[in-house]
């Protein structure tokens, strides 16, 4: 079966249309910290206002506990859609209920409503079928049709992403047909050498993606908290550092089976050390056989890559034709253990093939650090379902809509 598409749903003029978006985005204050997914779900609203559909957008944000919670309000998003769209964006303060019916019934061709956060509701997560099932049916009596947009949910079997779905008339929006061309490319087509950056603070959390993508890459370049279970399990002395220490055998498999098969798997030479957790910490740089060895001794943290191995890094991620990166080399949010993901960042946007920023904490540090996303081939805006699509996992959101 292929993906089914906006075309596939035929003129939309006049009909009620609800947009399945990810506008999961940081709030502090009330103020979006990061429009990245916002943005990036503006081509397929632009599309169907085009088309003089009437647009009902609809998203999750945080995690509310199937109760309305003021502080996952959809109501900034809202009116940051309206700036970027340059119309009047109409916000409604339930999902299903009277508000949502009477901003639907208001919209006229080409006008936008959001709908208040779907985890509001209990049934939009819950994990009983028949619950789901009832929410979606709600959901579904608002619209003629459903545009599925939301890549970083289609791994989820929610009820907005799975259930009504087979309710109305659907179709994959433009981001995820975007995200799924570049995910297949890195998956079936890599163009090499192809390699892949992987950080984050666990190993645990990698697994899938690794065991999928070692038969597949020509190099593997580890940072990030989870480089330390790397450096255990080649004997080296890690501080206080992160550490899996269950994970060291499956490590140990990974190092030898790269061995197998020609796979280069590199480690950082040094890290940088801090006395403990902070940005005012005392932090040196030391080489991976020395960790201990620094004044802090056996409480010394590792928070970054060194200054050597980011170079490294660098060089490899240059020479690469397809790079797929995902998790910050280091504590990037702390500007002293910045340098290793702002190296890495800047080497994605200089390599002469595709770079491919894998959503979730990268995306986020490239734009900290001043990146645009433009300078990137592509940033995903779905960090978890990238992963369980390049671990081959089928994602039930995608699977609704024709995607095998």
């Amino acid at each position: 079966m292929s993906l089914r598409t906006l075309e596939s749903l035929g003129s939309l003029a006049g009909k009620r249309v609800i947009v399945r978006c990810d506008l999961n985005v940081p709030l502090k204050d009330a103020q979006i910290t990061d429009d990245g997914r916002v943005r990036a779900s503006v081509p397929t609203l632009k599309a169907l206002i085009d088309a003089d559909a009437r647009v009902i957008v609809c998203s999750h944000l945080g995690r509310p506990k199937g109760e309305p919670d003021p502080q996952f309000s959809l109501a900034p998003v809202a009116e940051r859609l309206g700036e970027l769209l340059g119309s009047d964006v109409a916000f409604a303060a339930d999902t299903v209920g009277s508000a949502a019916r009477s901003a639907v019934d208001a919209l006229g061709d080409g006008d936008v409503v959001v709908l208040e956060n779907l985890r509001f509701n209990q049934g939009e997560t819950s994990k009983d079928d028949a619950e789901r099932g009832e929410f979606a049916q709600q959901l579904a009596a608002l619209a003629d049709a459903v545009v599925s947009d939301g890549f970083g949910a289609v791994h989820r079997r929610h009820a907005s992403t799975v259930e009504i779905e087979q309710l109305l008339p659907s179709a994959a929006g433009l981001l995820i047909e975007t995200e799924l061309e570049v995910l297949d490319r890195l998956t079936e087509s890599p163009e090499r050498p192809y390699s892949v950056v992987l950080g984050g603070s666990k190993v645990s959390d990698k697994l899938g993606v690794i065991d999928h993508l070692l038969p597949r890459v020509d190099r593997l370049l580890i940072g990030g908290g989870m480089l330390f279970t790397f450096l255990a399990a080649q004997g080296h002395k890690i501080g206080s550092s992160l550490l899996e220490e269950d994970q060291i055998p499956t490590v140990k498999r990974y190092l030898a089976e790269a061995s197998e098969r020609g796979v280069e798997i590199v480690l950082p030479t040094d890290v940088v050390v801090a006395s403990r957790f902070g940005a005012d910490a005392e932090h040196e740089v030391a080489s991976i056989d020395a960790i201990e060895a620094t004044p802090f001794g056996a409480s010394g943290l590792g928070l970054d890559i060194g200054p050597a191995s980011a170079s490294a890094f660098a060089d490899a991620v240059r020479a690469s034709k397809t790079v797929f990166w995902n998790g910050p080399m280091g504590v990037f949010e702390l500007e002293p253990f910045a340098a290793g993901t702002q190296a890495v960042a800047q080497a994605l946007t200089e390599i002469d093939g595709l770079g491919v920023v894998g959503g979730g904490d990268s995306a986020a540090a490239v734009r900290q650090l001043g990146f645009a996303d433009d300078q990137f081939g592509h940033i995903s805006t779905g960090g978890g379902a990238s992963l369980e699509f390049l671990e081959g996992k089928k994602l039930p959101g995608l699977e609704a809509l024709g995607w095998a």
